[in-house]
């Protein structure tokens, strides 16, 4: 019996802005999503402290001196939805920036209302 496949959605910039990465970051945001479109999960994806629970994940990637991160959520049985892809800019501590933040939250939002909430 074949396995079925989530689709992938991307919102907003996530995909063009995931492009602009390293091909090995690609490769691995790549498997991380490929994984959660057939219900698996990558070892390095964790949930993302302040979206409650598991269900909005974020995939980090260290490449030569820079920090990548792709967030996505599994939230919804149809699809898996890439939320943003960016280099994390910010030398101070670990924490996911502010205007990063407002993005993630702007655009579940987003996805929410286009999916009839949750």
């Amino acid at each position: 019996m074949a396995e079925t496949m989530k689709e992938i959605h991307w919102v907003g910039s996530s995909k063009k802005d995931l492009m602009k990465m390293p091909g090995d970051v690609q490769d691995i945001f790549g498997f991380a999503l490929h994984l959660a479109q057939s219900g698996a999960k990558h070892p390095d994806a964790r949930p993302l402290k302040g979206f409650g629970g598991t269900s909005v994940l974020e995939v980090v990637e260290n490449y030569k001196g820079n920090t990548y991160r792709a967030v996505y959520t599994i939230r919804y049985s149809n699809a898996v939805y890439v939320i943003h892809c960016f280099q994390k800019k910010s030398h101070q501590g670990i924490s996911t920036p502010k205007r990063d933040i407002e993005v993630i939250e702007s655009r579940l939002r987003f996805v929410e209302a286009s999916c009839g909430g949750l």
